[in-house]
């Protein structure tokens, strides 16, 4: 199972703009935006921090939660333990 670590798409559909919008914005190529959002690929810190000014948020919104990942992970049930 994939990492969604960024919330790049989210944002953006919450604020109705697209890739092609925020990669013309950053001067980035509209494929790297795509794999930004896909969370196929990650951008850097310095670049989270263009993307959180040209969005106009606090840049840790852009993230996925670790301490939710994490609940989510250890809450799984694999049944009934029978201490065998």
């Amino acid at each position: 199972m994939g990492k969604y670590i960024n919330r790049l798409k989210v944002v953006l559909a919450e604020q109705r703009k697209t890739n092609l919008w925020l990669a013309r914005e950053l001067g980035k190529d509209p494929a790297t935006v795509s794999k930004w959002c896909t969370n196929t690929a990650q951008p850097s810190l310095e670049t989270l921090t263009a993307i959180a000014e040209c969005l106009n948020v606090d840049i840790r919104s852009l993230l996925n939660s670790t301490t939710d990942a994490m609940v989510a992970e250890t809450s799984i049930s694999y049944g009934r333990y029978e201490g065998k």
